[in-house]
């Protein structure tokens, strides 16, 4: 043991109350600490293999890549040694003493926040290593840098509060080796038959030999390179389980080789459940690369888009160099290639289960389409994008219903030549919207959006083979018009005398006078229905959601000023037109068409101030209420 002097240092305050919680509140998960000692010794061999295939001089270079594992029952002694990268005392402080960002404290928010099962995330926050100290009342790690220079150094804690850190002068190899003492209650993990257990379950696949007492444990080779009809469901499962610390089986499996142009292998998964945990975990994304079973890079991020990041998986090359580096990853051709293969792959796999197996396809897409739908910038494969999505529509029975382009055009009128959208918060509000009423009466699908992700793939990808893409808020009257009625129900009211056609004119314009510049104009509307009244946005290239969603982002409150539409046909204008006839400065007139305009402003998400909307309410409730009492003799 060096005579150099030990140093102690004390754990953050974070790490304290993880470390507490680990201890004390986790007891059912502890044989995850296993997984997660053999994968930091695999990551270190992963740095070393790196570092030497870059043409680094590394210390110990005739050591094999390999993990070893021994036990002593009547010790209670576990130990893990690799032959890795290693670590120099700076490397202990900065890897072991702290936690890069703020894993511990999302870690603690997770649990604490979600009840979630720590099997399923703590691999995921950056602590595995403390997960140790559920089973150890001490540990000890000596390492050995690959750097030649650098002295052997011994760390100890006994993970209450702090740990020592002291340089060794004994004559260490390249590597790192772990000793850990285990609790009373934690014996079990000095025995064989559990030890090789765990391993089994977890660490099966590791790329690395395994051994526990000389004896190799994971001698399953690399699946993805084996022929699938060698491979069975249960060693998918297994495989996928290991690379993502799921507990549940994936929803799909995409297994592919490829030949030609360029060489590789791709096993690809489609989790059941969403790893996004409230945002937090939305670059936590992307395919493990491998040059001929050597692993590149863990979760590269350009071998599949963004939008496509739900899938897990490795991709395996035989053409990339084995000492390519990350940064020239996205210059290189065949790197490229195989990137856009695999995004092809993904795709291609999608739109047969869509066609195949829709109930199937309806359950990946409620788990998975919010971030599908963020593919609507990826121009080059926007055809089989636009082919994949789905949308709630006025043809399905409900909320729950998924319809997608190729089903809303094999159900078009004849003569249509548009595919309609409307955006609302729910399916209730934008069925009773104003805009729907014509859309209805010609009997036209609709389709109905609710988040307003789908407002940006709708202007983004604008046309769906021969279709334009349109807004009901931005469609031609004229085109709408040319569509046959399917309601032939009575119109209410008899068509306008020549004498009430100039009264209506002439409120028309009283309306406008009364608005002012609050909106562009007031004219008779030709799609209303139901409605008396409806705001008409003159912006071709934005719809009003879409408008609302800019104000926001420009922190600008100000609503776009449109056009007031009036139906005619409604029996409030009707009693209006009553009334103007009867004395055009009627009080009833201006607060009637505030009322409508203001309603208007309401359904279009525009209204800034309620208040007076809700006022005049009262106030008109009040005058009814009033006249409903004379009215019925109430005293």
């Amino acid at each position: 043991m060096s005579e150099n002097v030990t140093q102690k240092y004390e754990f953050k305050a974070e790490i304290k109350q993880l470390l507490d919680i680990l201890v004390h509140s986790l007891y059912t998960s502890r044989e995850i600490f296993l997984r997660e000692l053999i994968s930091n010794s695999s990551d270190a061999l992963d740095k070393l293999r790196f570092e030497s295939n870059r043409g680094t001089t590394i210390l110990d270079a005739d050591l094999p890549f390999e993990i070893k594992i021994t036990f002593d029952e009547k010790k209670q002694l576990l130990t893990i040694s690799d032959t890795g990268i290693g670590m120099t005392k700076a490397d202990l402080i900065s890897n072991i003493g702290t936690i890069a960002k703020s894993g511990s404290s999302e870690f603690l928010k997770q649990l604490a926040d979600n009840k979630t099962d720590a099997n399923n995330i703590i691999g995921k926050f950056g602590v595995g290593f403390y997960s140790v100290f559920m089973v150890a009342k001490e540990v000890v790690i000596r390492t050995k840098s690959l750097k030649m220079d650098e002295p052997a150094v011994e760390w100890k804690s006994d993970g209450l509060g702090d740990y020592e850190i002291v340089d060794l002068n004994e004559n260490i190899k390249r590597g790192t080796t772990i000793e850990i003492y285990l609790k009373d209650d934690a014996k079990e993990f000095a025995e064989r038959y559990k030890i090789e257990s765990v391993i089994k379950k977890h660490s099966n696949f590791i790329s690395f030999p395994i051994y526990l007492d000389s004896e190799k444990i994971n001698t399953v080779s690399a699946l993805w390179r084996e022929p699938k009809s060698s491979i069975t469901k249960e060693q998918y499962k297994e495989f996928y389980k290991f690379l993502t610390y799921d507990n549940e089986d994936p929803l799909d499996v995409i297994h592919v080789s490829v030949d030609a142009p360029i060489q590789f292998n791709s096993l690809l998964f489609i989790p059941k459940k969403n790893f996004d945990f409230f945002g937090f975990n939305r670059e936590d994304y992307g395919l493990d690369l491998y040059v001929r079973r050597v692993l590149i890079q863990h979760k590269n991020k350009d071998l599949l888009p963004e939008y496509l990041g739900f899938v897990k998986g490795v991709v395996d090359s035989e053409d990339l160099p084995l000492n390519i580096s990350r940064e020239t990853l996205q210059e290189n051709i065949i790197f490229n290639k195989i990137s856009q293969s695999v995004t092809g792959q993904v795709l291609s796999y999608l739109a047969k289960k869509a066609k195949d197996e829709p109930e199937h396809y309806a359950e990946f897409w409620k788990e998975h389409g919010k971030y599908f739908k963020l593919g609507y910038s990826d121009f080059t494969n926007l055809e089989k994008y636009s082919q994949l999505l789905r949308f709630n529509s006025s043809n399905n029975e409900d909320a729950n219903g998924l319809t997608s382009f190729d089903e809303y055009v094999s159900r078009m009128k004849e003569d249509q030549k548009e595919i309609y959208y409307h955006f609302g918060p729910s399916r209730a509000a934008v069925s009773v919207n104003p805009h729907i009423e014509i859309f209805k009466k010609k009997g036209i699908e609709v389709l109905y959006l609710y988040d307003p992700l789908d407002e940006f793939v709708m202007s983004s990808i604008r046309k769906f083979k021969d279709f334009d893409l349109k807004s009901v808020e931005q469609i031609d009257m004229k085109k709408i018009d040319k569509l046959k009625d399917v309601e032939s129900a009575k119109p209410e009211f008899q068509e306008l005398n020549k004498q009430e056609k100039l009264q209506f004119s002439s409120l028309i314009d009283k309306m406008k006078k009364i608005l002012g510049d609050k909106v562009i104009d007031v004219k008779e509307s030709q799609r209303l229905k139901d409605s008396p009244a409806c705001l008409i946005n003159n912006d071709e290239m934005m719809t009003s959601s879409m408008q609302k969603i800019m104000r926001m982002a420009n922190k600008d409150s100000a609503p776009v000023k449109k056009t007031l539409e009036i139906n005619k046909d409604h029996k409030l204008v009707r009693n209006l037109i009553k009334v103007f006839n009867a004395n055009p400065e009627d009080e009833f007139i201006n607060d009637t068409v505030e009322q409508l305009f203001e309603t208007a402003q309401l359904l279009d998400g525009d209204l800034l101030d309620t208040h007076t909307l809700v006022s005049r309410i009262n106030k008109m409730l009040e005058q009814s209420s009033d006249w409903y009492t004379t009215v019925k003799n109430i005293s």
